[in-house]
């Protein structure tokens, strides 16, 4: 039998340490390895902004590696919202 695969499309807000630290790259490689779509990109007031979407289990493996991030990472928080899926095509690192 065929497993089916469903969709998910998550905005995620990351706050604590998450700039000067890698943090982005990380997100990046962890999204890829996970077959993911979407971006990532730096908030002016420190936080990191992630758009994120695919298999629904890679999605919840990914929220929760949100809160581990890059070695010098510390993050405090971390705010997903589920919102309907974009169809995205790849994943982009945002400035």
């Amino acid at each position: 039998m065929k497993k089916i695969k469903i969709l998910r499309h998550y905005n995620i807000l990351v706050k604590g340490k998450v700039q000067r630290v890698n943090y982005r790259v990380f997100v990046q490689s962890k999204a890829m390895k996970l077959n993911l779509t979407g971006l990532v990109k730096n908030l002016h007031n420190g936080d990191v902004y992630i758009e994120i979407e695919g298999d629904e289990e890679n999605v919840n493996t990914f929220i929760d590696w949100c809160y581990v991030g890059s070695p010098l990472s510390k993050v405090i928080e971390v705010i997903s919202e589920e919102q309907p899926v974009r169809d995205l095509q790849t994943f982009e690192l945002k400035r």
